[in-house]
């Protein structure tokens, strides 16, 4: 495997070096959740697309617009921990004193027409642990 980093914030940067890669062979995509990505979401999407790319997200909101697949943290789960160390904290317990706490909850999230538009035939198991298949 060899691993080419595409950190470029214009759209246009973004899909000259998806191209670059694309003309590669057998690769795909892992695009992480950082600042940049998030910003750049449709473009990403958008290259990953033109060019036949496989890609595997962070979050759910990259496949529901068009991704093929996100294996992340549910997004809602850090802030209800949060919430619970409010209370603890309004309690009177220390912030310091309180452990820290990593997400527990992970969901598996894959888009049918964008797996289907790929020519990819994702098996029953594969789909059958998807806490949500976009179909």
């Amino acid at each position: 495997m060899e691993l080419t980093p595409i950190n470029e914030r214009d759209p246009v940067d973004i899909e000259r070096d998806i191209t670059t890669f694309a003309r590669g062979r057998n690769g795909g995509l892992i695009i992480p959740g950082g600042s940049t990505q998030q910003i750049q979401r449709d473009a990403i999407i958008a290259a990953a697309a033109n060019h036949q790319l496989p890609a595997v997200y962070v979050f759910r909101g990259f496949v529901a617009q068009g991704g093929l697949i996100s294996y992340g943290i549910d997004q809602t789960e850090p802030y209800r921990l949060a919430a619970g160390y409010v209370d603890r904290i309004l309690k009177g317990e220390k912030p310091a004193d309180l452990p820290v706490q990593a997400p527990t909850k992970y969901e598996l999230v894959i888009n049918l027409k964008t797996a289907k538009a790929l020519g990819l035939d994702l098996p029953a198991s594969v789909l059958a642990r998807a806490d949500e298949v976009i179909e």
